[in-house]
C-alpha cells in the first residue's frame, strides 16, 4: 500500500490543454507536482503555477508516488513511459487519464505489469472549461487496493469520478462510446445549423427553437453558439476527434456492429482536417 503521507508527490507527463490544467489543480490543492511535455516550453509555463518542470522525464518521475499520463494517443504514452522508466519507482501508481482506445490500452496494461506499477485505466470526460475548474468527470478502472491514492488525484481535478470495473480496460471502452456521444451530437449541430443556412434560414433560429424544451442540453448551446459567432478556439481538436472516432471504429472490428454515425463523422473530421481546419475545435466541423 502506498504510504498516503508520500502519496501528495504527482508526476504529471503531459502537459497540454487538460494535462496542463490538471497539473495547476493539483498544485492548488497542495500536491507536490512535478511536470514533463516533449515540448518543454509547456511544462516551463506551469512554473508560476507552484508546478516544477523537467525537461528529462527520468528527473520528473523520480521520488513520484503518483505517475499521470495525459497525452494525445497510446503511442506517445508508452513513448513517455519508456523514456521514464529509469526513474519508476516500484508499486508507483500510474493513473493513465488519455484517451488511447482497447489496444493500446493492453500494451499499457502489459507496461505496468513489467514495471510493478498500479495501473489505473482512467480516462477523462471534459475538455479546456471544466479542466481548468477542476470539474471533469473521471471514467475509472483499476484494483481495489490504492483506490484511496487515487480518488485523492481524481478529487483534486474532477467534480465525479465513475467506478466502471476492477479490471483496467472497461474504461477506456466506455470512453470510445461517450465520445461517439459528443461526436454525435456536434455533428448534428454542426449539420442542423448548416441544413437551416443552406435553405435560407437563419441557423440562429434552430438555436432559439431549441433552447429550453426538451431536445435542449448545454452542450448543444455552447457548440451551437461558436459555430454561429465562428469562434473554433481549441478545447478538443478536430484532429483529436478524428483519432478518436478512428479508436471506435477500430475497436468494433469483428464486433459485427457496423457504426454509421461514426463513420460518417470520420468523413467529416477527415474533410474539415483536408481544409486546414484540423487544429481548430470540433466545432468547426461546421464549416465543411
Amino acid at each position: 500500500m502506498t504510504d498516503h503521507s508520500t502519496a501528495r508527490t504527482v508526476a504529471i507527463l503531459g502537459t497540454g490543454i487538460i494535462g496542463g490544467a490538471v497539473a495547476r489543480n493539483l498544485a492548488r490543492k497542495g500536491f507536490a507536482v512535478r511536470a514533463w511535455n516533449r515540448t518543454p516550453e509547456k511544462a516551463r509555463a506551469l512554473a508560476a503555477d507552484g508546478v516544477a518542470s523537467f525537461d528529462d522525464a527520468v528527473e520528473a518521475v523520480c521520488g513520484a508516488t503518483v505517475i499521470v499520463t495525459v497525452l494525445k494517443d497510446g503511442p506517445a504514452v508508452s513513448e513517455a513511459m519508456t523514456a521514464a522508466q529509469a526513474g519508476l519507482a516500484t508499486a508507483a501508481v500510474w493513473l493513465q487519464l488519455s484517451t488511447v482506445g482497447v489496444e493500446a490500452n493492453e500494451t499499457l496494461v502489459r507496461f505496468a505489469d513489467d514495471h510493478g506499477l498500479v495501473f489505473y485505466d482512467a480516462p477523462v470526460l471534459g475538455t479546456r472549461q471544466p479542466a481548468e475548474q477542476g470539474q471533469l468527470t473521471i471514467i475509472a478502472s483499476g484494483p481495489e487496493g490504492e483506490r484511496d491514492t487515487a480518488r485523492a488525484v481524481f478529487d483534486a481535478i474532477a467534480q465525479r469520478t465513475l467506478w466502471v470495473s476492477g479490471t483496467p480496460g472497461a474504461s477506456s471502452r466506455l470512453k470510445l462510446a461517450l465520445n461517439a456521444y459528443v461526436f454525435a451530437l456536434t455533428h448534428g449541430t454542426a449539420e442542423t445549423l448548416a441544413i437551416a443556412k443552406a435553405l435560407g434560414v437563419d441557423p440562429a433560429l434552430v438555436v432559439e427553437a431549441i433552447t429550453g424544451g426538451p431536445l435542449d442540453s448545454g452542450y448543444f448551446r455552447a457548440k451551437g453558439a461558436a459555430m454561429l459567432k465562428g469562434d473554433f478556439a481549441t478545447s478538443f481538436s478536430v484532429e483529436n476527434g478524428a483519432k478518436d472516432t478512428r479508436l471506435v471504429i477500430d475497436a468494433l472490428a469483428g464486433t459485427g456492429m457496423r457504426a454509421d454515425l461514426a463513420e460518417a463523422g470520420l468523413s467529416r473530421f477527415e474533410r474539415a482536417i483536408a481544409e486546414a481546419h484540423g487544429d481548430k475545435d470540433i466545432a468547426a466541423t461546421f464549416l465543411v
